[in-house]
């Protein structure tokens, strides 16, 4: 079978990314690069909600925090294996997502947003009470032991292609999601209930999945967070997490399934090796994304998707293909 010119651009893109992958912990420094693939999960988790559902969720950081905190107390205080205790932490992270979603999927708009935002103050709340928590000064020293019995992730390249094999695993997951029915069931919703509603599905339900597959993803990236830099500390559920999860998938573009992995590439690079400016981070990953919302209002990635189809367009119609022709004339 011969693929569509975009497509193979796609899979040769895919498997450019994915040989890079592979290369960068002989390159770059491997902390730096997990870093990436445990924020860009939990942008992805963000994205799925956001970009295709169209619910803008100000808590997601409970979520990742949550999952975080489990995972960290079950491998430290209960022993577990890594493996075991990732699972843990998804399941709880997921169970909190369910509850959070209960309630949320009520309102919409703002105030769907502000009962995110509310009882995600809640859990940073509770967080910083409980004991088993460490409060202000977090669970640390979390041990990473073997997962699934075979791999050491005391060393770190071992640790690194764990890390990465994780994530893989669950952008497959995520762009299985949406391209099966269920996605496509999501984008019509989010371009209008009432034609969801009159193909048979029910928003609400379709919310309500959503919510607890993103809240699901979210945790999965706290739980690789912990195992990874060995601690979880409040601020991994302080609304400032959210906010970044926001900023990441904003930058890299909404709706995309590459942009917000890059969006998270780029507030890493700057938090990370632009440190020494101290609070001027801030102030310049502030001043990026204005310009990213006034300049390229769908995200690097969404303006690079638009660019690359407007060539190929050109292209083909400069070459007289019929079909790609009436597709533009159609304003497709």
């Amino acid at each position: 079978m011969i693929l569509p010119e975009k497509s193979r651009a796609t899979l040769y893109l895919y498997a450019a990314l994915f040989l890079l992958g592979v290369l960068a912990p002989f390159v770059v420094y491997p902390m730096f690069v997990m870093k990436i693939y445990v924020y860009g999960l939990f942008a992805v988790a963000f994205n799925l909600l956001f970009g295709f559902a169209g619910l803008l969720s100000f808590g997601h950081g409970a979520f990742f925090g949550t999952a975080a905190y489990a995972t960290g107390h079950a491998i430290k205080v209960w022993g577990l294996t890594p493996d075991v205790g990732i699972l843990f932490g998804v399941l709880l992270g997921t169970g909190l997502a369910g509850v959070v979603g209960a309630f949320a999927i009520q309102r919409a708009g703002i105030y769907f947003a502000m009962i995110t935002f509310a009882l995600a103050e809640v859990v940073h709340f509770i967080a910083m009470k409980m004991p088993l928590t460490g409060g202000e000064n977090g669970l640390t020293q979390v041990r990473r032991g073997m997962f699934l019995g075979v791999f050491d992730l005391s060393v770190p390249l071992v640790m690194y292609f764990v890390c990465f094999g994780i994530f893989i695993l669950a952008f497959l997951f995520f762009l299985r999601i949406i391209h099966s029915p269920f996605g496509l069931a999501l984008r019509a919703m989010k371009d209008g209930e009432d034609r969801a509603i009159s193909l048979g599905y029910s928003p609400p339900r379709l919310k309500f999945q959503a919510f607890i597959l993103s809240g699901m993803l979210a945790a999965l990236a706290g739980s690789l967070k912990v195992v990874v830099f060995e601690f979880a500390s409040l601020s991994d559920v302080h609304w400032m997490t959210s906010g970044h999860v926001i900023l990441m998938t904003l930058l890299g573009g909404v709706g995309t399934y590459i942009g917000p992995v890059f969006g998270s590439l780029v507030v890493t690079f700057l938090e990370d090796y632009l440190s020494f400016l101290g609070q001027w981070v801030t102030i310049i990953t502030g001043c990026i994304f204005i310009v990213c919302v006034i300049g390229f209002r769908r995200g690097v990635c969404g303006e690079i998707n638009v660019l690359y189809d407007k060539l190929r367009r050109g292209r083909a119609a400069r070459q007289g293909d019929p079909d790609t022709t009436r597709a533009e004339q159609a304003g497709e």
